[in-house]
């Protein structure tokens, strides 16, 4: 589902929608009180996601300021089509968020994740709450295994080094990757440096070299849940 081909293809193909929502969250900075928890090229990723699959449910498990969310809204908008159902256990993004952004397309639930059902039928979802071992535990199990096949699915702060801590969230998601046969995806600066560098020859050519936030790091892994193949029975 991800490749650095596909991706070079979604910033050309939205180039100029993505100028424009960089140039909104730029604004969204610098009047609303707020720490983006994304860098630049993982939300950009995500909205380019949600631009090019189109899906009518998007699921964000964990949001704080809403950084995150507003991207995906902007996206949603974007598209002219979709619901984002967003999970926390603080209601920042709710007072942050522009009402103009939230108004027809955001459902916002304050509380535990783990005691709340979830849509069953999300073509995105981003997971970017308590970042414990246990925590990946639960939402491999819980969400990750109970998606339908060719869901895309970003998970936040998983590279902020070279490979991630053993018994951290990132080594319990990389293992269920591996044990699922799925590869991932990431622009992280210290996960994968050439493919953030290929990136960022991307966005200067496309004149999107100027950061809308300080973050460099980019630790977001991307990934697409199993397609089930012809010959293969559903579980």
């Amino acid at each position: 589902m991800y490749t650095l081909d596909i991706l070079i293809g979604w910033y050309r193909e939205h180039a100029a929608d993505l100028r424009a929502a960089r140039e909104e969250q730029r604004e969204l900075l610098a009047q609303r009180p707020m720490r983006p928890k994304l860098d630049d090229i993982e939300a950009e990723i995500s909205y380019l996601t949600v631009r090019a699959l189109r899906p009518h449910t998007v699921v964000e498990i964990g949001s704080y300021h809403g950084w995150s969310t507003s991207w995906l809204l902007r996206a949603l908008r974007d598209n002219g089509d979709g619901v984002l159902y967003t999970y926390d256990l603080v209601g920042h993004a709710a007072r942050t968020l522009p009402d103009e952004l939230t108004r027809t397309r955001w459902r916002f639930t304050r509380g535990d994740v783990r005691t709340t059902e979830l849509p069953d039928d999300p073509g995105f979802l981003l997971v970017d709450a308590r970042h414990t071992a246990g925590f990946a535990r639960w939402y491999t199990a819980a969400v990750l295994d109970r998606l339908k096949p060719g869901v895309a699915v970003a998970v936040h702060d998983v590279f902020h080094g070279r490979r991630p801590w053993p018994n951290s969230e990132g080594a319990v998601l990389l293992r269920w990757l591996r044990e699922r046969g799925l590869g991932y995806l990431t622009a992280a600066r210290r996960g994968d440096p050439d493919l953030r560098e290929h990136l960022l020859g991307v966005k200067r050519r496309l004149r999107m070299s100027a950061p809308v936030h300080a973050g460099t790091h980019d630790p977001m892994v991307f990934f697409g849940t199993a397609e089930v193949s012809d010959d293969r029975s559903a579980v």
